[in-house]
């Protein structure tokens, strides 16, 4: 197989890469990413052929499938930070929409065998906290912040592309990843790096706000059985079932680094501040034999080591995020 992933710098599309050449020695894959600021460079092995560009460059996205020969395009590229969609909503909508909309139109021109699109839980809305209800495919989309409806916009876009112009495509809706590469600005990584350096923990002031946490391996084993067996046009959800409040997140990390309570800080919560997504992966387990790998318990103490392993890694990265969450919305 020849693979195209995009977004191949950034949190997830990193792990891909690596999981799927340890998996798959004998593909050849192609990292496509733009480098903004949440994308490292470093993150992508030496000898896995690199473009540096952004999926809305039409031409630079069908030169690189032709010249690579694509069969597979796995699509992570987004910008992915809700915060920042608050304060810059139209570089999610330039991204994220047209960007994905241009991507596929390389993609359709070229013919490649999938389309594999990386979305994520936020699409479908928020749930009550006491809420026994989950989100299954069939929910309705009902997105309540810029990064989530440039989300839902670009599902659309991938579900217009199969039904008008037959281009094979899936995609996959995904709760809370964590892991290791992940950047700095997102809760898990900068609560343990802030635990480190003795530095607050920010939690917003609806501390018992809930996600679902999965680990990003078992992401990846989930999109490669998507590409394996899923069904063209389908969508399946990614989701471990396990919640988790803000608030246990902080006191769980603080446990692990052994810092105390006083670190946690309560500051203004964001602007459409989600509170509570829960995914139904029934589809996936059911019909694709998909199974979680990674207990939280487990998979939560080796992110930390992770972190204080690769200080080198993410101490660098602290001063590239555009958000200080203790003050963005004082």
């Amino acid at each position: 197989m020849r693979i195209l992933v995009t977004g191949a710098a950034g949190f997830i599309g990193s792990n891909f890469v690596h999981y799927w050449r340890e998996r798959r020695a004998a593909d050849h894959v192609v990292a496509y990413d733009l480098l903004t600021y949440a994308g490292v460079r470093e993150n992508v092995p030496d000898d896995v052929p690199f473009v540096q560009g952004d999926i809305g460059d039409l031409e630079l996205a069908t030169r690189t499938l032709a010249e690579h020969e694509i069969d597979v395009v796995v699509n992570f590229a987004a910008e992915s930070h809700n915060s920042l969609a608050v304060i810059d909503p139209g570089l999610f909508a330039r991204t994220n929409v047209v960007g994905t909309q241009l991507l596929l139109e390389a993609a359709r021109v070229h013919g490649v065998a999938r389309f594999h699109h990386v979305s994520t839980c936020e699409v479908y809305g928020d749930l009550a906290l006491d809420s026994r209800e989950k989100f299954t495919e069939e929910s309705p989309y009902r997105p309540r912040t810029p990064y989530n409806a440039s989300k839902a916009g670009a599902d659309h876009l991938v579900r217009a592309y199969f039904e008008t112009f037959a281009l094979p495509t899936t995609i996959s809706n995904c709760s809370n990843n964590y892991g290791p590469f992940q950047f700095p600005e997102k809760v898990i990584p900068l609560f343990v790096t802030n635990a480190l350096d003795d530095k607050p923990l920010p939690l917003y002031a609806a501390t018992q706000n809930q996600r679902e946490w999965l680990h990003v391996l078992d992401h990846c084993r989930a999109i490669e059985l998507v590409l394996e067996q899923g069904r063209e046009g389908d969508t399946y959800n990614v989701g471990s079932g396990v919640e988790k409040s803000i608030e246990e997140i902080a006191d769980a990390i603080l446990e692990l680094t052994g810092k105390p309570a006083s670190l946690k800080t309560i500051v203004p919560d964001r602007p459409g501040h989600d509170r509570r997504y829960l995914l139904d992966s029934t589809k996936l387990r059911e019909e694709l034999g998909w199974r979680d790998q990674i207990p939280f318990a487990e998979g939560l103490p080796a992110t930390v080591r992770w972190y204080e392993a690769n200080r080198g890694w993410w101490e660098p990265l602290r001063e590239r995020a555009p958000v200080i969450e203790s003050a963005a919305w004082r």
